[in-house]
């Protein structure tokens, strides 16, 4: 018989080791390793068993062993230090409490989180960028309040078929057995979040808290008994069920993430943010909630949307429109309209925000940049990508215009460095570990250490490699009479390539498999053998990629390459760990440009492995020529069966001829000196940049103080300052077709224009009904094209001279002529306002109807 409700009996501690239960709760255990090893001290052979996990380890281990270590006097003292250091940790100042100015709370927003396996609350990236975020938050300081929601199920764990086809499990979680705390008004009632649906229906949830470090995250469960069977089910998986099922996860993500945040700071005294950041669309109702509760306070609609979009981050993880969140515009209608309408928040206003080319359609990014006074992409290139994606928003201006920055991610070194290098690290350059500073330093360090502690970390990853692989083999019903060649499969010596991501289309998983017999003469080699470590899992609707991890599997399983091409089935933080730490190159060749940004291969190089990739998210800005591969790119090839082909045949000269040279090229003492070379100068060029906390570092200069300020002068007495800017962004937008350049006029430069001249404007301008304090213009300038367009032009702002008594202004203002060619100039106009963001906040431009003034020569 089965169990019809599990839940989990947590072991009651003796007194002496109460402080035991307060280490276990705080997740910093994931990424402090002198933790991790008290906890294997209270029972070694079960903390194996129990695959690290700590609470698991509570929850198994014998009570008379805790007697045991109630007495242990040495035991105590360690225990007593470590916990010692966890409240220094919580409560010290960092580098945020040195900072003027600064918010005094962030609301980060996700749907999924990757903080340690045992918490398995992510698919992929996303997730685990989430999951670093908030431990880099907690290392520097940064009062971040986290929110996501619990998945019962988690994402699901993957095995193979026999035929090699992907299967997906989803395994109970209990969120008593988890390093949880279920959120409890102050007479010990769980907290109840509640969100309204449409008929009369309701949708509850009750808040767990993991203490990540020295940020709450907070997770909201639908699985509560006020809920009827269909809203219980809501955080049953992680990205599982159809539209209406997604559309409700992030409602309750969104609108009730909000009010977990209310009843939180309301419980515990955090303080309220000021600052709200949106990771990817899913969560962007968040916005809405807050304007109902601005609007229920008496501020128009209009004046509430300019109050929350002060405080709003929105970050943007798509490269691909097919990548966003699109509802149907009925369902929006039907969820925030009728029966469920809120009373001060018109439905018309709310699908306004999320309205798209396709009028049937809610887009949630959409609404999030709508929502938000600050977006950003996750590279430079993805920046770029997006600012291409979402220009339509912004009508009129260049594209480098386009209101989309871009703080390129980081990873939390110690969660995914090895402890070895780690170690070595403290040992040898103590400022790269406190401060982050000092890389240079790593030129010294010896080739003997490195190479040693890059065989330990390889050899890891040889022999769990095995374990997992027999593991996969006897579930896919191979008897262990056939299983003897796994004892060899894998060698620590040689060559190591991984390869671990999501298996959408566009990441290319079988890119290595275009030419089998080039591969596999690769993986065979007699002097220079390769082998490839695979992982990955495909979203369990896509059948697409489930034939890609098929495809992989049955080359895989050959006799005769078996022993040197793998695939690991489960892929999860605990693998990927393994596989970043053990590889000697890391494999990325995503079809440029839809890899946003990647971090598997930062998590390598800080390992001291090498990246081989194509010039695409992250790699694209960082790779300098001699820190690595790039994998040269088709990009005008538009047959994509012959952009493959050319693309894995530079693969595979790449590594026949550059990176299996390199990596068995050895001098007199057996060391690779030259690969040694290479790992030296990728650590010194890309570790302070692929680090975590310089990515917390930029969103805290460059988008929440800037947030926090804006939102600030927008809320100060009453929040009239939102009410000002409100009443001048419609009085603007209803007084801007009255806005013309009527003239313009150039002079100074004579006949032949020279390099170095300067171009004297004066442009006459109809402000309507404007002041010229209302707007800003300008001199657009510099290269034309051979239709006139001007390439990256630069800007110079005009100064205001006169106003006639007809409303017209002149404007005047020098151009240098600092460049040989063809050289053109225009003016606009753009609406200015000391609390906008950019000149494209409001998407109002104004430019001459003819090019009337224009100076199109050849510079000399």
């Amino acid at each position: 018989m089965r169990a019809i409700r599990r839940f989990t009996v947590r072991t009651v501690l003796p007194r002496e080791l109460n402080a035991l239960g307060e280490l276990v709760h705080n997740l910093r255990w994931s990424w402090h390793p002198e933790t991790t090893d008290l906890f294997a001290e209270v029972d070694p052979h079960l903390w194996q068993q129990v695959g690290h996990d700590p609470v698991a380890l509570l929850g198994a281990v014998d009570p008379a062993r805790l007697g045991e270590l109630a007495v242990d006097r040495r035991f105590l003292r360690r225990l007593a230090d470590a916990a010692d250091d966890l409240r220094e940790y919580m409560t010290a100042p960092k580098w945020y409490q040195t900072l003027p100015d600064a918010a005094r709370a962030i609301a980060y927003f996700s749907p999924e989180y990757g903080i340690a396996a045992p918490l398995p609350q992510y698919s992929g990236g996303l997730g685990i960028l989430a999951g670093d975020h908030l431990k880099a938050a907690s290392d520097l300081g940064v009062p971040i309040l986290a929110v996501g929601l619990l998945y019962r199920h988690g994402y699901f764990t993957q095995s193979l078929s026999p035929e090699g086809w992907q299967l997906e499990h989803y395994p109970s979680l209990d969120a008593g057995g988890l390093p949880l705390a279920l959120l409890k008004e102050q007479d010990g009632t769980p907290v109840n979040i509640r969100v309204g649906l449409p008929e009369g229906r309701a949708l509850h949830a009750h808040i767990w808290v993991a203490q990540v470090g020295r940020v709450p995250l907070l997770l909201l469960d639908s699985d509560v008994a006020d809920n009827d069977t269909a809203a219980r089910d809501v955080t049953d998986r992680l990205y599982g069920g159809g539209t209406d099922h997604r559309l409700m996860q992030e409602l309750l993500l969104g609108v009730g993430g909000v009010r977990a945040i209310r009843a939180y700071c309301r419980i515990t005294g955090h303080p309220e943010p000021e600052v709200f950041h949106t990771n990817e669309g899913h969560a962007g109702f968040l916005g809405l909630e807050r304007i109902r509760e601005l609007t229920e306070a008496r501020l128009s609609f209009d004046e509430a949307l300019e109050a929350v979009r002060a405080g709003t981050v929105f970050t943007t993880h798509t490269p691909v429109p097919a990548g966003i969140d699109r509802f149907p515009k009925d369902m929006i209608e039907r969820h925030f309209g009728g029966d469920n309408a809120w009373p001060t928040v018109e439905v018309e206003r709310i699908l306004a925000l999320g309205a798209e080319e396709d009028p049937g359609r809610f887009n949630m990014a959409i609404m999030g940049m709508r929502l938000a006074q600050r977006v950003n992409g996750v590279s430079e290139l993805h920046g770029q990508v997006s600012r291409e994606m979402f220009k339509s928003l912004w009508p009129g201006f260049d594209l480098d215009e386009v209101p989309i920055g871009s703080i390129t991610n980081g990873v939390h070194a110690p969660t995914w460095v090895g402890r070895e290098l780690m170690e070595l690290a403290g040992r040898e350059l103590p400022s790269v570990i406190e401060r982050g500073r000092g890389w240079d330093g790593v030129q010294k360090i010896s080739d003997d250490e490195i190479w040693e502690i890059r065989g330990i970390l390889r050899r890891r990853l040889v022999e769990d490699a095995r374990v997992r692989l027999r593991r996969s083999w006897r579930d896919r019903g191979a008897s262990d009479a056939e299983l003897g060649w796994i004892d060899e499969a894998l060698d620590p010596e040689v060559l190591t390539i991984g390869f671990a991501r999501r298996v959408p289309s566009y990441k290319r998983l079988t890119l290595m498999l275009r030419d089998p017999d080039r591969l596999r003469s690769l993986l065979l080699d007699p002097v220079k053998p390769v082998q490839i470590v695979i992982a990955g899992k495909a979203h369990p609707a896509d059948e697409g990629g489930k034939k890609l991890i098929q495809q992989i599997v049955k080359f895989a399983d050959q006799a005769d390459v078996r022993h040197r091409i793998v695939f690991l089935p489960d892929y999860d933080m605990a693998l990927g760990r393994l596989m970043t730490q053990g590889c000697d190159v890391w494999l990325n060749n995503p079809l440029r440009p839809l890899e946003a940004s990647g971090t598997s291969g930062m998590k390598s190089a800080l390992n001291g492995g090498l990246n081989l990739s194509i010039r695409d998210g992250w790699w694209d800005e960082w790779y300098d020529g001699t820190n690595g591969w790039a994998i040269p790119t088709a990009d005008g090839v538009l047959d994509t069966d012959r952009r493959d082909e050319l693309e894995a045949g530079a693969l595979y000269d790449l590594i026949e001829h550059e990176v299996s040279d390199r990596f068995y090229d050895r001098a007199g003492d057996g060391l690779p000196r030259r690969w040694l070379e290479m790992v030296k100068h990728t650590l010194v060029s890309l570790g302070p940049k692929v680090l975590a906390g310089r990515m917390l570092r930029d969103y805290v200069v460059d988008l929440y103080t800037p947030a926090a300020r804006a939102a600030r002068a927008l809320s100060a007495d009453s929040h009239a300052g939102a009410r000002a800017f409100a009443a001048w962004r419609l009085r603007v937008a209803k007084a801007w077709p009255g806005v013309r350049v009527e003239h313009v006029e150039g002079s100074g430069v004579g006949d032949t224009p020279e390099v170095g001249a300067a171009l004297e404007l004066r442009a006459t301008i109809a402000l309507g009904d404007l002041t010229p304090d209302d707007v800003l213009v300008q001199a657009a300038y510099g290269r034309v094209g051979p239709h006139d367009e001007l390439e990256h032009p630069a800007y110079l702002t005009l100064t205001p001279a006169d106003v006639d008594d007809d409303g017209r202004a002149h404007y005047t203002g020098v151009v240098p002529l600092d460049r040989t060619g063809p050289f053109g100039y225009t003016v606009r106009v753009v609406p200015h306002h000391p609390l906008a963001a950019s000149p494209a906040e409001l998407g109002l431009i104004t430019v001459p109807e003819e090019p009337v003034g224009m100076t199109n020569g050849t510079l000399r």
